[in-house]
């Protein structure tokens, strides 16, 4: 088979180019370029110019061809703009799951079918694939990052280390002698390039101080340094004293007003999707919603579907429940789907 490997410069798809070229298959290189600048050696970022390098040095190594792509462009339209655009109206982005669906999986799998004439793209992500189901890895799931991917996509991926513990990948690139086999993995967003997200954000976003108020009683307790520097359920950095822990609780980005309260005031009921995703059908029992990357599934009640957005109920209230992160619904370790909360 004509197999695209997407390479981050990673060890994992690394050895995911590496696994497929010893199975025989016809494999390719492809990595992306969404900057031209050169990191901090200490940022823990993906998609530099020395992780290029990298991808390509590997593919040197492991005897197949290699090609860059630069889809600066395409990447700041598709995901850096809509982070700031998020952050502005009051939401709290997941931009890689974004990047997934608009720009290095599934659209990356659907331009390299129209102009590779590839069989598969194969990514380095911890995900198993059944058929067409996706499934949870059992360690290190990334299966929450599908969540966005449409199921027609998901025919031409595959995840050729899923199913595999990071020990093993490690010992892989090591025996092939792969130049990544003892980098370090990348775990900051990518075009923040090590900076605070805070800084980060002020370079697009004008800081207005506003009121803090408690949601409850109304009280004006403080002044924010600009509503985008928090988030739903941030406990530390408020500059407020009271005499009981406080949270973040809402934003209201047009009136500028920061709202904190007691942690009881986040717990929600409820969650809404919009813009939901379906990978399968709903089930009848043991299914969970996943609202963070590496947070804790709970348990859903039921779910109500409307024309324009799903209402999943839960079975005990959950606390940080963001608008604009990533609500991804399973049954048992089957990903059903998922959608944007709103």
């Amino acid at each position: 088979m004509r197999i695209a490997v997407g390479m981050s410069g990673g060890v994992d798809s690394s050895v995911a180019a590496y696994i497929l070229t010893q199975q025989g298959h016809d494999v390719i290189g492809i990595t992306l370029r969404f900057q031209k600048e050169h990191c901090d050696e200490n940022s823990r970022v993906c998609c530099s110019p020395k992780d290029v390098q990298d991808a390509r040095l590997v593919c040197d190594t492991i005897g197949i061809p290699h090609l860059t792509l630069d889809w600066e462009e395409l990447f700041k339209q598709r995901v850096i703009d809509y982070f700031i655009k998020s952050y502005k109206t009051g939401l709290t982005p997941n931009p890689c799951a974004i990047c997934n669906k608009d720009v290095k999986t599934a659209f990356l799998g659907f331009y390299l079918k129209k102009t590779a004439d590839i069989d598969y793209l194969a990514t380095g992500h911890y995900v198993v694939k059944e058929g067409s189901i996706i499934k949870r890895a059992k360690e290190k799931d990334q299966s929450y990052f599908m969540a966005l991917i449409p199921k027609k996509s998901i025919e031409y991926l595959m995840f050729p280390i899923g199913h595999m513990p990071k020990s093993q990948i490690r010992q892989i690139a090591q025996g092939a002698h792969l130049p990544v086999a003892n980098k370090i993995e990348s775990q900051d967003v990518c075009f923040l390039k090590g900076m605070n997200l805070e800084d980060y954000l002020s370079q697009f976003i004008e800081e207005i101080p506003g009121n803090i108020i408690h949601i409850a009683t109304k009280k004006i307790l403080g002044k924010h340094k600009g509503i985008h520097r928090y988030t739903i359920g941030q406990r530390h950095g408020l500059g407020v004293s009271y005499n009981s822990p406080l949270y973040v609780i809402e934003k209201d980005v047009e009136n500028n007003i920061l709202y904190v309260g007691e942690k009881e005031y986040l717990l929600k009921d409820s969650i809404t999707l919009a813009d939901y995703n379906a990978l399968e059908d709903f089930k009848e029992n043991n299914m969970y919603i996943q609202i963070r990357y590496n947070a804790k599934p709970i348990k859903i009640r039921f779910i109500e579907k409307t024309q324009d957005h799903i209402l999943v109920h839960l079975e005990e209230p959950a606390s940080q429940v963001a608008k604009g992160q990533i609500g991804a619904i399973y049954h048992e370790d089957t990903l059903l789907g998922g959608g944007i909360i709103s």
